[in-house]
Formats: structure tokens, C-alpha cells, sequence
């Protein structure tokens, strides 16, 4: 998995800037800061290999279906 790095003096000045004084500012970034940091994000190198055994299902599958549509029609 992968992480996102955050901004927190960046994402303090905007608060500001929309009118939140400093402490309040500070403290909604680290509040958010602590909450995302325990998210984990899926990455796409992590779908494929989740779904590699999924694909190989799938054509097993569809390969018994197609070698039953076969036998009942020749």
C-alpha cells in the first residue's frame, strides 16, 4: 500500500485565509492528519494482483462453457 504525504502548513494558511484563526486552524490539520493517517490506499500494481487469480477463474470458466455449447450443438 501507499501513503499521501499532507501539507499541514499549507492546508493551516488556507483555513487562515478563509477566516479561521490560527488555533483553530491548527487544530482541524491535526485532526485531519490523525485521521488519514491509518488509511491505506490501494495501489494499481495491488488490483492486478488481486485480480490475476480472478482472470484465470474466469477463462477457466468460460472455457467449460464454450466446451459445453461444443458438445450439445456439434
Amino acid at each position: 500500500m501507499s501513503t499521501v504525504t499532507f501539507d499541514t502548513l499549507k492546508f493551516v494558511k488556507t483555513l487562515k485565509e478563509s477566516g479561521f484563526d490560527e488555533k483553530q486552524a491548527e487544530a482541524i490539520a491535526a485532526a485531519y492528519r490523525d485521521a488519514s493517517a491509518d488509511q491505506e490506499l490501494v495501489t494499481k500494481k495491488d488490483l492486478q494482483v488481486e485480480l490475476a487469480p480472478i482472470k484465470v477463474m474466469l477463462g477457466v470458466v468460460m472455457g467449460g462453457i464454450i466446451a459445453l455449447i461444443m458438445k450439445a450443438f456439434f
